[in-house]
């Protein structure tokens, strides 16, 4: 598959940023602009073709997590000069410590929830560089490694900030390894939502939270205290995660009765990824307990077991999670019944 340019912030939040004339925002506006034009150029361009990892060559059971951190000291040389490696010291600096955290967190729920070996399940090392750019407003999976801005500072904090997005990123990579989920249209809202449920599992998994204690939010801890907003996305409640006067309010459609249909953004991956958000917070709270386990089970025996075209529909997405619930649990159980009822809350035909 091509691998594409995956990063956490929306290019319809950065286009709003960027309009703003406020002296107080000119900051951020410069920044938003020069973090979309990255963003498009990105999406324009495809880079290294990646191939799937046959099920039967992975390893029996996963490896510990080797991880390395970079600095790019305001630069966008990548990787940038190494800080951290596996089982050193604490830096001292806060990005760097928590991405170095962050990517020891996601690994490990793959590891324990789901029996992964890292992102491409046999071993991969985990990458990040910190302090990429000046004033960078985003965090993005390039393909082989997660890259961090330190954000703008009057909209935005330090990427790092959120383990969610950390999880949110690294899934682009398990996504590109198995179903390699094109990034466009549903699929690539899928792509994203894939994205969104694991990065809100990892960040459910290290505070152990139950469904009903979890803040089901995307990106919760970004924005400063100027912005009128608690999170970039709402799993619970897609719509509702922002309403800001310099960003506006949160478009995401909480069913197919609100889609958004759109050439920009892929397609409208970052808005629609809401549709198939809700579903999963639907499956989880319909279970009650860790959402980790039967509902993440479910999503995660769809992502890689070889059964999800490329440019799969959000119909073709729903019955393959219909199926894997009913082989995982039995088609009488109330893990299938559950799936199906959230598809038809969302309405997803099914």
């Amino acid at each position: 598959m091509h691998v594409p340019f995956c990063s956490i912030i929306p290019p319809y939040m950065l286009r709003r940023l960027a309009q703003q004339d406020a002296p107080e925002f000119s900051s951020a506006a410069s920044a938003a602009r020069k973090a979309l034009g990255h963003v498009e150029s990105f999406q324009a361009a495809r880079s290294q073709v990646v191939p799937p990892l046959p099920p039967g060559l992975r390893p029996e059971k996963p490896g510990p997590v080797n991880r390395a951190i970079y600095d790019a000291g305001g630069d966008e040389t990548l990787p940038g000069r190494p800080v951290r490696e596996e089982g050193g010291p604490a830096t001292g600096d806060a990005a760097a410590d928590e991405a170095y955290d962050g990517l020891g967190n996601t690994h490990r729920l793959y590891a324990d929830a789901f029996g992964r070996d890292s992102v491409d399940g046999r071993g991969l090392k985990l990458d990040a560089t910190v302090h990429f750019g000046k004033l960078y407003d985003n965090a993005f999976w390039n393909g082989s490694q997660m890259v961090f801005g330190d954000g703008d500072g009057d909209v935005f904090e330090r990427f790092t900030k959120s383990v969610s997005v950390i999880g949110h990123e690294l899934a682009h990579g398990v996504t590109q390894y198995t179903a390699g989920l094109v990034y466009r249209n549903q699929a690539g809202a899928l792509n994203e939502s894939m994205s969104d449920v694991f990065g809100a599992l990892v960040e459910q998994y290290v505070k152990n939270q139950t469904t009903a204690q979890a803040s089901w939010l995307i990106g919760e801890g970004l924005f400063t205290p100027k912005v009128q907003g608690r999170a970039l996305r709402s799993m619970k409640a897609p719509g509702t995660a922002y309403d800001d006067d310099v960003l506006g309010k949160d478009p995401q459609p909480d069913s197919m009765d609100s889609y958004v249909r759109t050439s920009a953004d892929n397609g409208g991956v970052h808005i629609n990824s809401g549709i198939p958000n809700r579903a999963f917070y639907l499956v989880a709270e319909a279970l009650g307990g860790c959402a980790w386990e039967a509902p993440g089970r479910i999503w995660y025996e769809t992502l890689t077991n070889g059964s999800l075209p490329p440019a799969a529909t959000f119909t073709v997405f729903a019955r393959a999670t219909v199926r894997a619930a009913a082989d995982l649990f039995g088609p009488e159980s109330p893990e299938h019944d559950a799936v199906g009822a959230a598809w038809e809350t969302v309405k997803v035909k099914v």
